[in-house]
């Protein structure tokens, strides 16, 4: 990490009494154990951090240290802006767009703060004032192991902060199955476990920890709302609003529901269409070299990594279901050869 920057960044901590760190809008395991990470570092060197999302993160999470401290942008809209904007010095993680904190990204972009931007994605937009970007690194979380050991040394690493640390890493790399070939992340877990990480046990508050609900709701993804095209080595899943409220369906409910569908044998793409009351909500995961973040930047007003994105669209479920199978014979060669 720049020398320089982390130099400027201590100066700026020493004389801030406001700190706030803002994730994105619908919060990751990610998101959340990088926020989560840092607030418990700044505590342990003497400085008060709060920190807010923009709305409800998922339920699995909630066994964090210091989850139950984290502020809801929904809940207390006025206070939560008001803190932000009043701020003196603003952390942003694992976003790269002023708009992925929704209701939030004006009292953010009228903040006089200082604005530090800890973020794996690709193109961020120039809103802030410092700026650690890595789109090579597995996950904002390994970034912000970083950042930390720059900041405080590698013995600033307790065990919190490394329980914290491993859930983003773990989340955003699917368990270590996409965005992890690089030695580098094996070697900062490996630090992780130093400072006293469980990795067994942080697997099973994450991955063993189901509600009924939500796995009556895979069961019923998988065998009667997942469509295969294996013409186009393309699978998708489909949920309307009516089929979430009859599965009792809460935040997080759908996490990893589309690893599912490309778990298939000769499926290079997947995708997950979910209606929410404005808007479709898709997830894309792909295998090998075919994009799926310039699938959802062409065609889903969204965007993400090579093998894992995100993105929306504005017409009804049919229509969003209609218009990815009219793009796929566009993206054929791509997706049949990605990994050869």
């Amino acid at each position: 990490m720049d020398k320089e920057k982390i130099t400027s960044i201590k100066e700026i901590l020493k004389n801030s009494s406001s700190i706030v760190i803002v994730a994105h809008t619908n919060p990751d395991g990610d998101a959340i154990g990088a926020s989560l990470a840092l607030k418990r570092f700044l505590a342990n060197s003497g400085f008060n951090a709060q920190v807010v999302v923009p709305n409800k993160f998922h339920n699995f999470l909630d066994w964090m240290p210091g989850s139950d401290e984290i502020l809801i942008g929904t809940n207390e809209f006025k206070k939560n802006e008001t803190l932000i904007y009043d701020a003196d010095l603003i952390f942003c993680l694992d976003f790269n767009s002023i708009s992925r904190v929704d209701q939030l990204s004006n009292s953010l972009a009228c903040s006089k703060a200082k604005k530090v931007l800890i973020d794996h994605h690709l193109s961020p937009e120039p809103f802030v004032d410092f700026l650690f970007s890595d789109i090579k690194s597995s996950s904002t979380s390994e970034l912000v192991y970083d950042f930390i050991v720059e900041i405080g040394g590698a013995n600033s690493i307790d065990e919190e902060i490394a329980n914290c640390l491993f859930v983003g890493i773990m989340t955003d790399t699917g368990s270590f199955s996409f965005s992890c070939n690089n030695a580098k992340t094996f070697l900062v877990v490996a630090e992780l476990i130093k400072a006293g990480l469980n990795v067994e046990r942080v697997h099973k508050l994450i991955f063993d920890n189901n509600n009924e609900s939500r796995l009556r709701l895979l069961g019923f993804c998988l065998s009667a709302n997942m469509v295969v095209l294996h013409e186009f080595s393309t699978a998708y899943i489909h949920l309307s609003k009516e089929e979430l409220e009859m599965h009792h369906f809460e935040a997080g409910d759908t996490e990893n529901v589309v690893n599912y569908a490309l778990s298939i044998k000769g499926i290079n793409l997947a995708v997950l269409l979910m209606e929410k009351e404005e808007y479709v909500k898709i997830s894309m995961r792909s295998k090998g070299d075919f994009s799926v973040n310039d699938l959802a930047r062409n065609h889903f007003n969204g965007g993400g990594h090579r093998n894992a994105a995100g993105g929306m669209y504005d017409l009804p479920l049919a229509n969003a279901i209609e218009h990815l199978e009219s793009i796929l014979p566009e993206y054929h060669d791509q997706i049949k050869n990605s990994l050869k």
